[in-house]
């Protein structure tokens, strides 16, 4: 079937829900809109007939009582091949999914791939498409932030936006991990077994504060950590092998290597194997962000720093929807408030 044509079958209507409901057009619309004042057994009964009929309701129709479109833009300044291949952002659109889908909203995704993607986003959240935003991998001097408040559009961050000076984000909450906290108990646990020369391969902190802040969790601990023992990548698995052979040839001797995230340490260690050394035994290895598909399934299974982050997504999509108190750590103002989820080290084989 080509997209202009339409199926002839009748669908339900709410008349015919209200008729075999034995109640009026107006109560059947107050128990799909969840509305309050009915009596429990009248949804119960009119919930039945509704799943019987197959009942759809209008979604335009709806819309234009209740001012809501049912739909939240998912915005991602990442290239999309790169993002569909990052476990990291399929776990944490996945708590966005099901925290909507709680709401009976669902997520629209849009991507900054180029800079004319710019135009088209702000026509479509400006077009009363949506009904609020959840936006992800933002760099200093983003024009993302200012179109979001020029539009008046309820948004969340992905974690704490990193902004030039002089740039705001006005009254957005965000939802982050403890970053730099998760970072020093990483380092900290390998300078607990005895390791001496423990190099780090950071995210791109020039671009996201959660790299920022990790590298600041390893510098907490290693205060006078030479610059040859810090190597920067892009948070992809070939960043992360690139980067560990950067490391190894500056510094053949290292024993211990903390990774800011799962996916350039699954690199690291598939270096590490190519160069002949031993995990943990020659070099002990710490990644970041604790996702099952990685850690779980490397070789030798990688000690990580923990973060639930398909609840950090769940959370994102709960401030959006203004759904009552999220747990975790609050900033900001009373209206909107920040979230930063504890972590926590998980130990295996790797170190």
């Amino acid at each position: 079937m080509v997209l202009t044509q339409r199926s002839k079958v009748r669908r339900p209507t709410l008349e015919d829900v209200a008729r075999q409901s034995g109640v009026s057009k107006s109560t059947v619309s107050r128990v799909i809109n969840g509305e309050a004042r009915v009596r429990a057994e009248v949804v119960d009964r009119v919930r039945q007939v509704v799943s019987d009929l197959g009942y759809v309701p209008n979604q335009a129709a709806r819309q234009l009582v209740t001012h809501r479109t049912g739909a939240v833009a998912v915005v991602a300044a990442q290239p999309t091949d790169r993002l569909f291949l990052d476990p990291f952002f399929d776990c944490l659109l996945r708590g966005i999914r099901r925290e909507l889908a709680r709401h009976g909203a669902q997520a629209v995704l849009l991507f900054l791939d180029e800079p004319d993607d710019y135009a088209r986003v702000a026509d479509y959240l400006g077009g009363g498409h949506v009904d609020g935003a959840l936006l992800f991998s933002l760099r200093p001097g983003d024009r993302l932030p200012e179109m979001i408040d020029r539009l008046g559009l309820p948004a969340v961050f992905g974690g704490r936006p990193l902004l030039r000076d002089g740039d705001t984000v006005h009254g957005h909450a965000y939802v982050d991990g403890d970053n730099r906290g998760g970072a020093r108990q990483a380092v900290q646990h390998l300078v607990s077994l005895g390791r001496t020369r423990i190099a780090t391969i950071a995210g791109p902190y020039d671009q996201e504060n959660s790299a920022a802040d990790r590298l600041a969790g390893y510098r907490d601990v290693l205060l006078d950590a030479p610059a040859h023992l810090v190597e920067k990548a892009d948070y992809t698995r070939q960043g992360g092998a690139d980067a560990m052979a950067a490391l190894l040839d500056r510094c053949p001797d290292l024993d211990a290597v903390f990774v800011a995230s799962d996916f350039m340490a699954s690199g690291a260690l598939q270096t590490l194997r190519e160069r002949g050394r031993r995990v943990p035994d020659d070099v002990a290895v710490v990644g970041f962000d604790d996702l099952a598909s990685i850690a779980e399934s490397t070789d030798p299974p990688l000690t990580t720093v923990h973060q639930d982050v398909t609840g950090m997504g769940r959370l994102m999509a709960q401030l959006l929807m203004r759904d009552g108190a999220p747990d975790g750590s609050r900033e900001g103002t009373s209206d909107v408030s920040s979230v930063v989820v504890p972590t926590r080290l998980v130990r295996r084989a790797s170190a």
